[in-house]
């Protein structure tokens, strides 16, 4: 067998991609969304329907130019979410716009947004997760849509703090970024890393210990990996989101995969139980400097995307304006 077919005993692997060709091959339960992914995949003429859908709802429910292009911009990323859920059987990871990340009321706004267009699809709320940024108004905005039975994909997660606030809240999902850790300490020491000694697998083994040591309900799923080792390092994981071209790898690769993540394991750790609350959390994210530099850069990098997409769209619309006249 495959190691990505061993791999799946173990673990609940996910797409993270947009494209629906690389869904169909390779067969995961779920999958996630970035504005990146997005930006990539609606670039391609074989999704120009469900761009050109987007913009007719933008046009016709919006009253400035400036609503119709977040209506087409919301609208896109339900298409695309829509139509992954006809191949995949689990969720799809739908992504709060990354201007939002400090902005309670605005992520609200757009996650209640996005679960109204799903639904209108015929799309129940309990198939989508919505996806929010690691930061402290993100977790109190996954609060309260937890609470409203909307599930919750915490990204940009870097830290332990990052981890326990939302599992304090009770976020369905997180999602820690293996890869850009590892990118980090590579930059600042010059070293590399074998998979056992990985910053980001390190990382993610700390959280998921902790986790089941002290029985959060919050499900991990390790992100944004960089090679084919750190997922393995991995295995036992509760899930692991993985690109096209790591899940083709895997699948090309033959061998067992030993599970390197145990709950009862972890849970028989001697582990100190943390205590989060605004202050604590802002003062460890504060002293953990590759958390900080990664939130940041990552909060304006899916930014960048999203305002890259805009710029598309805007073309779109005005050709579309063009042709008509």
């Amino acid at each position: 067998m495959s190691k990505l077919d061993e791999l799946k005993k173990l673990t609940t692997i996910v797409a993270d991609t947009g494209e629906i060709k690389e869904i169909k091959q390779y067969k995961p339960t779920d999958a996630t969304t970035n504005p990146s992914l997005i930006q990539a995949a609606a670039a391609m003429p074989e999704y120009l329907p469900l761009i050109e859908e987007a913009i007719e709802y933008g046009k016709s429910k919006g009253r400035s130019k400036e609503e119709q292009l977040d209506l087409i911009i919301t609208k896109v990323f339900v298409n695309f979410g829509v139509e992954i859920l006809k191949i995949v059987p689990g969720r799809v990871s739908t992504e709060v716009d990354a201007r939002l990340s400090f902005d309670i009321e605005g992520s609200l706004k757009k996650a209640h947004q996005y679960i109204d267009l799903y639904k209108q699809a015929g799309i129940p709320k309990e198939r989508i997760l919505i996806k929010l940024a690691s930061t402290w108004e993100g977790v109190q905005a996954a609060k309260i849509l937890e609470k409203e039975g909307i599930h919750c994909n915490m990204t940009l997660m870097f830290s332990m703090a990052q981890a326990i606030a939302c599992a304090e809240v009770g976020a369905t999902l997180i999602s820690p970024f293996v890869g850009r850790i590892l990118d980090w300490y590579k930059t600042h020491t010059g070293k590399d890393y074998p998979p056992h000694e990985d910053p980001g697998v390190q990382s993610v083994t700390s959280i998921y210990n902790y986790y089941k040591k002290f029985g959060y309900k919050t499900q991990i799923m390790g992100a944004s990996f960089r090679n084919s080792g750190e997922i393995l390092e991995l295995a036992g994981c509760d899930l692991l989101t993985i690109s096209p071209k790591l899940l083709k790898e895997l699948q090309e690769a033959q061998g067992d995969v030993p599970k390197k993540l145990d709950a009862k394991a972890a849970s028989t750790r001697s582990l100190a139980k943390i205590h989060i609350d605004e202050k604590s959390f802002r003062w460890m994210l504060n002293e953990d400097a590759m958390a900080t530099d990664k939130l940041s850069d990552g909060i304006r990098k899916f930014a960048e995307a999203t305002v890259s997409l805009e710029k598309e769209i805007l073309k779109m619309m005005d050709h579309s304006t063009k042709k008509r006249a």
